[in-house]
């Protein structure tokens, strides 16, 4: 496997009003967990956060969430890191999926189901971002649009059909057997 990385057990668990799917382990010991997908401001989905809690091995029992980030910060872009060599931000390496990441341990999916992953994950963001324009009618970049693109039924079929069918085959690889 890449980095060394262990296999380990899959979990569900709940956290602050939501459930939650253990991904893995970051090489500080600290668990990481992906929130489920949520229905919000009447709008939008929100989906792709990932915790760590202040009470590491039983999140249900945390007062707080130590950390938060989006899967797309960890996986599915360039990283750049601060070079005091170069005294500049410097370009590393696309990271694909979570077996690229150097900060993680252990995982809870193998590399298969990894790839699954960010490609899920991926049609995610990328849809979100479609049913934001529909919703909006343009990227909302200028207050005055050439163009709009306001499209209710567009919008509903991403948010009502596609979106939870990808969340569907998220849960479905994080679930545990």
């Amino acid at each position: 496997m890449k980095n060394d990385i262990k296999l380990i057990d899959k979990k569900i668990n709940h956290a602050f009003h939501t459930d939650i799917f253990l991904l893995g382990k970051f090489k500080d010991g600290k668990y990481f967990w992906l929130e489920k997908a949520s229905w919000d401001c009447g709008w939008y989905w929100g989906f792709g956060c990932i915790e760590t809690y202040t009470n590491n091995r039983s999140p249900q029992n945390s007062k707080n969430i130590d950390s938060h980030q989006h899967y797309d910060t960890i996986c599915l872009k360039n990283h750049e890191s601060y070079s005091d060599e170069k005294h500049t931000f410097v370009q590393g390496k696309f990271m694909h999926t979570l077996y690229d990441s150097p900060d993680i341990e252990e995982l809870t999916i193998n590399e298969q189901e990894a790839w699954k992953l960010s490609d899920l994950m991926k049609l995610f963001y990328t849809l979100k971002d479609t049913a934001e324009i529909f919703h909006q009618g343009n990227s909302n970049c200028a207050s005055d649009s050439v163009v709009n693109l306001k499209d209710e039924k567009l919008e509903q079929h991403i948010n009502e059909i596609l979106l939870p069918k990808i969340f569907s085959g998220i849960y479905q690889i994080l679930t545990p057997a």
